[in-house]
């Protein structure tokens, strides 16, 4: 088993660390800030250095840093930070509107197309989406460790050095492939605490949350960017080739933390003969799941309306793990907390695209949610859209709250939390990010499919973005 929530310092609440946050925003505003001069109403709200940094930026920024520095508070200091700029919003930026922000202007061309349509609809089915997906894959991992598959698993895994865990990052890297990579995040972390007796390091952690980002990186069907991708007219085969990045960055990764993971606990088989009993029916339940997930993905973009579907047709078959909703739901509220931030920042373009852009882009993905940033390279057109998918899905890996799949797995392993052990042992996710994109843009030329948005940049080009 993971080792369970530490107790709090005694530093005090983290609202008052936010507080702390809060003036230190103001007291800079006090001493540097502006209004933006663009607008004589104030409508675009303030800015510090010149008016080059808006304040909603200064706002989300020391949230970020209070959820690196001060694990134990997180998802106090994500709801804090929410609150601050969503304030500052409402207050002090007159062009700023919650209710179009989060529902567009409503059902225009029928409430099916609003719904499930491609176009844009607000911010609510991004929140929903991953609200029923964070919330159901947690039902879902339940289902699938007590299948008992995981007790399976280590009879087919190598049993020496660092092969088995390499192996089963392998899986989940396949996975992805074809699911949602917060799915394949967590069955990999069910798998690992089963096969490496609860004594997993945060460093396989991060290569579980890797092995599931760059699985999804190059599948129209394995990641949300990906999808959002497809949707918008970018055939598959050009976010495909993003996989020889994400085959060398698994290659990169891989051994280094099943050799890491396996001086800390390796596998233990006892009897590779004795006969482990499969719960069948859990078992079909765990692959209704994932059929829903991929159905309501491809014909409605809408996955989780697919996984809530299969739960309620499988509650008949086994009463789902309702105790799993409540720890399920501060992951949610967590991640949702800095979605919602990240899509209220006054980003209105990227960087020219190119391939050197799309590699920064996965460093902010990090710590920046990777929907707003594909959103915003969707509008500019430009991108060579493998590379892109590989740089803002996989970069999000380097660090735990980075994506969805990271915020996930935390639940059943609170100690990734911990912001400076997940870099510090999971040092070679970064390093598999640089060589996977070196290997990408040195193999790979920079394309830009002519069919997506013409209108655009929809030539082919070089290696140099030109």
């Amino acid at each position: 088993m993971s080792q369970p929530d530490a107790p709090a310092r005694r530093f005090g609440p983290a609202v008052i660390t936010y507080l702390a946050v809060v003036a230190a925003a103001i007291g800079a505003v006090a001493a540097f800030g502006a209004r933006l001069p663009d607008a004589p109403d104030g409508a675009k709200g303030y800015a510090i250095f010149d008016g080059k940094v808006p304040l909603e930026f200064i706002f989300f920024v020391l949230t970020l840093l209070g959820v690196a520095l001060f694990h134990h508070h997180t998802l106090g200091i994500a709801l804090g930070g929410l609150a601050a700029v969503l304030a500052y919003k409402l207050m002090f930026v007159g062009s700023f509107h919650l209710g179009e922000h989060l529902f567009a202007h409503g059902p225009q061309e029928g409430l099916y197309e609003y719904f499930f349509g491609g176009g844009h609809v607000g911010e609510w089915r991004v929140i929903v989406n991953l609200l029923g997906l964070l919330l159901g894959f947690g039902l879902l991992a339940k289902y699938f460790e007590e299948s008992d598959v995981p007790k399976w698993i280590p009879k087919i895994l190598p049993d020496k050095g660092l092969w088995g865990g390499f192996v089963l990052l392998i899986y989940v890297w396949a996975l992805s492939s074809f699911l949602d990579n917060i799915a394949a995040a967590m069955i990999g972390g069910v798998i690992a605490r089963t096969v490496f007796r609860g004594k997993v390091t945060v460093g396989y952690v991060a290569a579980i949350v890797a092995a599931s980002n760059a699985g999804g990186a190059w599948s129209v069907l394995g990641d949300t960017t990906t999808t959002m991708m497809w949707i918008d007219g970018v055939p598959a085969l050009n976010v495909a080739h993003g996989i020889v990045a994400s085959v060398v960055a698994l290659i990169v990764f891989g051994p280094l933390a099943g050799a890491q993971q396996d001086k800390h606990s390796p596998i233990v088989i006892e009897a590779k003969g004795e006969k482990v009993p499969i719960d069948g029916t859990r078992l079909f339940i765990v692959a209704l799941i994932l059929a829903g997930a991929i159905v309501a993905n491809f014909k409605l973009n809408f996955p989780a309306v697919g996984v809530w579907a299969a739960i309620a047709v499988a509650a008949f078959l086994r009463t789902p793990a309702w105790s799993e909703i409540p720890g399920a739901i501060k992951g949610a509220c967590f991640l949702l907390s800095l979605v919602l931030c990240a899509s209220m920042m006054p980003v209105e373009k990227l960087p020219d695209p190119g391939p050197m852009t799309a590699f920064g882009l996965g460093w902010v993905s990090a710590v920046f949610d990777n929907i707003p940033l594909t959103n915003l390279a969707l509008h500019q057109g430009g991108y060579d859209w493998g590379m892109l998918a590989y740089c803002v899905g996989f970069g999000g890996s380097m660090i735990w709250f980075g994506s969805s799949a990271g915020v996930a797995i935390s639940k059943d392993y609170p100690e990734a939390r911990n912001t400076g052990t997940y870099i510090k042992q999971g040092w070679f996710v970064t390093v598999a990010y640089i060589v996977g994109f070196a290997a990408q843009y040195f193999l790979v030329p920079w394309e830009v499919p002519e069919k997506h948005r013409a209108d655009k940049a929809g030539a082919v080009q070089g290696n140099d973005g030109k």
